[in-house]
């Protein structure tokens, strides 16, 4: 794993280092004798090359100099600027001696890659339960997405049956409502018709003469709850009237015979329906 930048680096640096020690004879050799040239040459790769292996060796050890590491720097820096200067000063092939002229700041670079690579590097088994973790992880949560989705499509199944059996019941409510509203209304025709009262009364008049018929409609609605009967005496029809009265005559305008018997139960009396529509009557 090491080689991926370690041989890069190397390259580099044994490119730059031809490169630089060339320049540097080339260059200084019009100067000074070309043994001197060499030496100057060899000196600054020399040097770059021997804190780079200090630097190594204390990179091995899990150590660090920033003195070592700042004295490599500027052995790159040298010979960087010993070719941008070659390359800015020479008469022919300008364009390509720039064009190299970075290789020794480039070698510096890649060679801080690969430090950072064998700080940051894991063992293959590391690497193998980073990658158990990892996939546990993924498990967990594509486990976790299906139990959502199922349970999401089960409470869906569920409100579209709830929907529908509520439909259905409001449905034959509608139509039970319907059904009853319509017998109510046939219960009222008849009660009112004009021939009503004559036929029930030549029907009881044989069975019990003077005696005038009472029919009334069924109570069709909600009902209130009736105290116990023993909650208090039983109160005489004149009572009865005088209660009756007293409570329709409450609010103006006067209230209906439910609203009164609501009022009534409420005040804690106790009456049976008939007698308590038998004094709605007479007092109304």
């Amino acid at each position: 794993m090491n080689a991926k930048t370690a041989l890069p680096a190397v390259a580099m640096t044994a490119v730059s280092m031809v490169i630089t020690l060339a320049v540097v004879v080339m260059w200084l050799g019009t100067a000074v004798p070309w043994p001197v040239a060499l030496v100057v040459g060899l000196g600054i790769d020399g040097g770059w090359l021997a804190t780079l292996a200090y630097e190594r060796r204390l990179a091995a050890q899990g150590d660090h100099s920033n003195a070592v590491t700042a004295l490599g720097w500027s052995f790159g820096l040298l010979a960087g600027g010993v070719l941008f200067a070659h390359a800015l000063t020479a008469e022919a092939s300008a364009g390509a001696w720039l064009a190299v002229a970075w290789l020794p700041i480039a070698a510096k670079a890649l060679w801080l890659v690969h430090g950072l690579w064998e700080r940051t590097a894991l063992t293959p088994s590391a690497l193998g339960a980073i990658r158990g973790i990892q996939q546990e992880a993924r498990d967990e949560a594509a486990v976790a997405r299906a139990r959502l989705r199922a349970e999401a499509a089960t409470e869906e199944t569920r409100l579209t049956a709830v929907t529908a059996a509520g439909a259905r019941v409001a449905r034959v409510q509608a139509r039970t409502a319907d059904t009853l509203a319509g017998a109510w209304s046939t219960l009222e025709k008849a009660r009112a018709g004009e021939n009503t009262g004559r036929a029930l009364t030549s029907v009881t008049a044989h069975v019990t003469p003077h005696v005038a018929p009472r029919w009334e409609l069924p109570v069709w609605g909600p009902t209130e709850q009736v105290p116990a009967l023993d909650a208090g005496p039983a109160l005489t029809d004149a009572e009865l009237d005088v209660l009756v009265d007293s409570i329709r005559h409450s609010q103006t305008p006067a209230l209906s015979y439910r609203e009164m018997a609501v009022r009534f139960r409420a005040a804690g009396h106790s009456a049976s329906e008939v007698r308590l529509r038998a004094a709605w009557k007479r007092v109304a």
